[in-house]
């Protein structure tokens, strides 16, 4: 089972924690950290940015460089759920496309958890760019 909780500091700040042990800081207000809906969006790309460096690593793909960058749209009214989000994955190396395209779909149809629960609101489309890096 994984748990979590969040402890008021002041303002609209809080230290949350979870199951592994992490503290890190939340700000409702952004002044001093991210905010909770940022961090949905940190969270979907470090979530789909696993499963690619995972699978990357398994085809042995001698990739250099990864990042992936989000926009995110959200509703107008309340909940201000998130209803498009355009990610964009920037690959570094001497990688076969074909194998990074299949590792982007495996990630949004198969393995990102982040990634299936924010389909329920949000159209996800993915993007990939190939850098020096």
């Amino acid at each position: 089972m994984t748990e979590a909780k969040a402890r008021w500091i002041e303002g609209q700040q809080f230290t949350g924690i979870a199951t592994s042990g992490h503290a890190i800081i939340l700000d409702g207000d952004k002044k001093t950290a991210s905010s909770p809906i940022e961090l949905v969006l940190i969270a979907l790309c470090g979530c789909t940015g696993y499963d690619v460096v995972s699978i990357l690593g398994k085809k042995r793909e001698p990739f250099t460089h990864l990042e992936v960058r989000a926009q995110a749209e959200r509703a107008t009214g309340y909940p201000a759920v998130f209803t498009e989000i355009k990610l964009t994955y920037r690959v570094g190396g001497k990688v076969s496309r074909k194998a990074v395209e299949d590792a982007v779909h495996l990630s949004k149809e198969k393995y990102c958890s982040v990634s299936a629960m924010l389909e329920r609101t949000a159209k996800i489309t993915a993007s990939i760019e190939y850098v020096d890096a």
